[in-house]
């Protein structure tokens, strides 16, 4: 199959996957057409969630046209959720949903990305992750951990998934894309103590593609993430570890940011726009598209008929470049 006919069987995808499906989620947040093969992360209590216990709590906020919102939060176990095509061409993609880290999204930037992608034969891994306002010890690597271990653990099992385990990427969006875009730049940073061989395992995307990402923790930083990451009142040298665009070694993955000039949420000057002149200045490869409209959170859904829209074939050719799509 060449590209062009994996896009448009992608776009097809996403049309039929748009429509309304308005059914009633169950208390754990399942919606029938989910993946039910969920792999959680850690063996036994995740780093830093002593005495922690959480019950999970799931919204939905149907759209008028059928369309879910919805919305995890008191993540107890995290995961990552598989999504496996119909005839699967070895290539992964690690997606990281938003949130403003105070919940993580079902649909937007999760579901409707996997069964975009998994159209085009990728297999997605959806991450649920640890929110680090929900009383994890070191809070502001909490998404990272996890992040990584992801990683690690799809590559353990890369055979099992039908993958390649050179040729995974890492995908988020708004406060996922925050988790990527740390996870692109540290990657082989040591957040947490390993806890078996999939451990010694690289954590690296082959590629990052960052959608309207939360990058700064200083001035033009999205407050709502901000506080959940770094609780009240962070120090200088907390709110400047966890500005991405301040740290970018050269290690540093091949990044695709694409954003909207009318985002009033997260500002794209200070945000994703600054973290491409950092990648630029360290002659890291980037990529950087900003769209005249689409405000934040456009994903796929609200990106009909824009010209956002364009994105996923915009993130496919570029990645082409980079040897991850074919």
């Amino acid at each position: 199959m060449d590209r062009r006919t994996a896009i448009g069987l992608g776009v097809a995808a996403t049309a039929l996957a748009g429509r309304a499906r308005a059914q009633t989620m169950r208390e754990d947040g399942y919606l029938p057409g989910d993946s039910t093969e969920f792999v959680p992360l850690w063996r036994g209590t995740p780093p830093g969630g002593e005495g922690i216990h959480l019950t999970l709590k799931a919204t939905d906020n149907v759209q008028p046209d059928g369309f879910h919102v919805r919305a995890i939060s008191q993540i107890q176990t995290p995961g990552f959720f598989i999504w496996r095509p119909a005839s699967p061409n070895g290539l992964g993609i690690l997606v990281i949903p938003g949130g403003g880290y105070a919940s993580e999204g079902g649909d937007r930037g999760g579901r409707e990305i996997a069964e975009h992608f998994t159209a085009l034969g990728i297999t997605c891994f959806i991450l649920r992750y640890r929110l680090p306002g929900e009383g994890w010890e070191n809070r502001a690597d909490v998404p990272l951990q996890d992040a990584q271990r992801a990683m690690r653990l799809i590559r353990e099992r890369a055979r099992q998934y039908g993958i390649d385990p050179a040729r995974l990427a890492a995908m988020g969006f708004s406060a996922g894309g925050h988790v990527a875009a740390s996870l692109a730049t540290r990657h082989a940073a040591a957040v947490y103590d390993p806890v078996d061989a999939s451990d010694a395992l690289p954590a690296r995307p082959m590629v990052a593609c960052l959608m309207y990402p939360v990058v700064t923790m200083g001035q033009g930083a999205h407050q709502g993430s901000m506080d959940k990451l770094l609780g009240p009142n962070p120090s200088p040298a907390a709110t400047d570890a966890s500005s991405v665009e301040r740290h970018v070694p050269p290690i540093t993955v091949p990044c695709f940011i694409s954003l909207a000039a009318d985002d009033t949420v997260v500002p794209p000057f200070p945000n994703g726009i600054a973290l491409f002149g950092a990648l630029r200045q360290q002659q890291i490869p980037a990529a950087l598209h900003v769209f005249e409209e689409g405000g934040h959170g456009f994903s796929l859904h609200w990106a009909k008929g824009k010209p956002c829209a364009a994105w996923p074939d915009l993130f496919v050719a570029w990645s082409a470049t980079h040897g991850f799509m074919a």
